[in-house]
This record gives structure tokens, C-alpha cells and sequence, in this order.
């Protein structure tokens, strides 16, 4: 079916309007409600989400340390809403790759005509965030929510990366990771900031604003002592911005003429 440009968002809009819970991930409601809307032909089958788990729990490390569990590490939503069941979480730093808004979001952060930008791990670098301890005995169950929530697309690899928990010196561990898939159509690449900053002002998705992931990426490494300048660099952006914008329309509303015509009431709005 064909989706004229107006109805597109609407009908993703309309499709998760109830907002996601861990038990839609575990029933796969938001796959299921996604394959109605135009967004359809982006999502994975459910046998390829499938076979990318089952590979990548058959790569999984054996760390005696560990007896059985495994790390996932958050370096954005993640961080404050891992959804995930863990018995642990700690700081961590992963030693390749570092943080970056490469991923253009078309469902929880933005739309189809107007998309936002999410976080992914890209080459070079490090990026300290937090890693969650989830149970030997809940591993797949729990792997199977995170692919529903983060595999949807494709968008991301599935990695087993190289950590050091807590202080840098800390034994070298590995960590399942979500890292950019470089040759998918929604990775946007590097961006300057100015661009970065338009996009998380102005897009919002169903998961909600797309500057509220930012912010709450922000408050959740600032809660557990980590400091990333990027994003605080990028906020700070935003909310200049932000008092750009008030500052013009004050100025607009001052120089109003005092007979011009007051707005319509949204009653009075077709």
C-alpha cells in the first residue's frame, strides 16, 4: 500500500500509540504493529533477528570471572532504560570505538519525513558508559528483548567488544555491544554539529523527542560520574538554540501592531 507523505507518520504514530513496555518486546507487539505502516519493507524478518541471535550467542565469551553471565554495555538509552533483567551495573569503557549520533531515527526519535538522530558506536576511539550483568540462566530470553528493541532494522552490528569494568586498569573483559552497521541506508555518518543539533530540536518519535534522548543520555552518565564533552557540547548547542528562538519571537511579538488579529482558538480550527 502506498502512503501519501501527510499519512505516513500518522499511521506510525497510530500503529504505537500506547507507548513500549518490556512486554511488548517480549511479545513482539512492536514488530508486528510496525509491519502495517510504511516502515514495513525497513524491518528485518523475524527468522533473520533469529539467526543474528543465535550467531551471536554462539560467539559468546566464556569468562570464568563471570560463571556463565555476560555484560551488555549502554552507551545510550540503554544507560537509563535498559529493560533488561540484570543482577549488577557498573561503569565500563570500551576500548575501538566511541559515541556519536550516526543513526537517523525514523520511529523513536523522529519520522519518516522528518527523522531524527540516535546514538551508535562507531570506529576509533573509546566511549565510557555501563555495562548491566544479566543472568547465565535469562541470557537468551534477555538477548531476545534487546534484539526486538535494538535489531529491528539491522541497523546495528551485534559485537562482542573488549571492556575494562570500573577503573581503567581493570582486567580487559568483553561486552555485548550495539555498533553501527556502516553500510545500512540510516546511518548518517559525521554530522557537524550545527546539523546534530537542528535534527534533536526538532524531531520527535515515538519513543518522544528526540532532544529528550539526549538530555536523558546526559543525566544518566552525569548520575553514575561520567562526563562526555561531545554531548554536553551538543546541549549546550541546543539550548542556545532554544533562547535564539524566544529571543526572536519576543522581539516579533513587540513590534506587533496592537489591532492585529488574535489566533484561532483550536475549536475554531478545521
Amino acid at each position: 500500500m502506498a502512503f501519501p507523505a501527510p499519512a505516513r507518520d500518522a499511521a506510525l504514530i497510530y500503529a504505537c500509540s500506547m507507548g513500549i513496555t518490556r512486554q511488548d518486546l517480549e511479545s513482539d507487539r512492536l514488530r508486528t504493529s510496525l509491519c502495517s505502516t510504511p516502515v514495513a519493507s525497513s524491518l528485518l524478518p523475524e527468522a533473520a533477528l533469529e539467526q543474528s541471535l543465535a550467531d551471536t550467542l554462539a560467539r559468546r565469551p566464556d569468562d570464568p570471572a563471570l560463571g556463565g553471565d555476560v555484560w551488555v554495555f549502554g552507551y545510550g538509552s540503554l544507560i537509563w532504560n535498559p529493560m533488561v533483567v540484570h543482577t549488577e551495573r557498573q561503569r565500563a569503557t570500551v576500548h575501538g570505538y566511541h559515541r556519536g549520533f550516526y543513526l537517523y531515527s525514523r520511529i523513536n526519535r523522529g519520522t519518516w519525513d522528518n527523522p531524527g538522530l540516535v546514538l551508535g558506536l562507531d570506529r576509533g576511539g573509546c566511549c565510557h558508559g555501563m555495562v548491566f550483568r544479566v543472568p547465565s540462566q535469562v541470557v537468551e530470553q534477555e538477548f531476545r528483548v534487546l534484539w526486538r528493541r535494538e535489531m529491528l532494522t539491522g541497523a546495528y552490528h551485534p559485537r562482542w567488544l573488549r571492556i575494562r569494568v570500573g577503573t581503567p586498569g581493570a582486567p580487559e573483559q568483553r561486552a555485548l555491544a550495539f555498533v553501527m552497521n556502516r553500510s545500512h541506508e540510516a546511518y548518517a555518518g559525521r554530522l557537524p554539529d550545527a546539523s546534530v543539533v537542528e535534527r534533536l530540536r526538532h524531531a520527535t518519535g515515538l519513543y518522544g523527542p528526540a532532544r529528550e534522548y539526549l538530555q536523558q543520555t546526559l543525566l544518566g552518565l552525569a548520575t553514575n560520574g561520567v562526563d562526555d564533552p561531545y554531548l554536553g557540547r551538543l546541549w549546550r548547542q541546543l539550548q542556545a538554540g532554544d533562547a535564539a528562538d524566544a529571543d526572536h519571537a519576543g522581539r516579533a511579538a513587540a513590534h506587533a501592531p496592537d489591532d492585529a488579529p488574535l489566533p484561532a482558538s483550536p475549536r475554531e480550527t478545521v
